[in-house]
């Protein structure tokens, strides 16, 4: 089976930190990280999707962040 996430962080390197855990523990970039203005807040704010092919069935109590 396929999961997918959909990592977002303020425009830091916490951001690339975040993205370059998840490529540490086999994930995958899915298309292009995508970036927006958070008016509320004035701040840049991230997103990147990644997926990742693991064994067994998808159920919504799923870790996503463990796998």
């Amino acid at each position: 089976m396929q999961l997918y996430r959909l990592l977002t962080e303020d425009d830091t390197s916490a951001f690339c930190h975040k993205v370059s855990l998840a490529l540490s523990k086999g994930w995958s970039l899915y298309g292009d990280p995508t970036y927006a203005f958070d008016a509320a807040r004035g701040v840049m704010r991230c997103a990147q999707a990644v997926v990742k092919e693991v064994e067994g069935d998808y159920h919504p109590d799923l870790k996503l962040g463990e796998q």
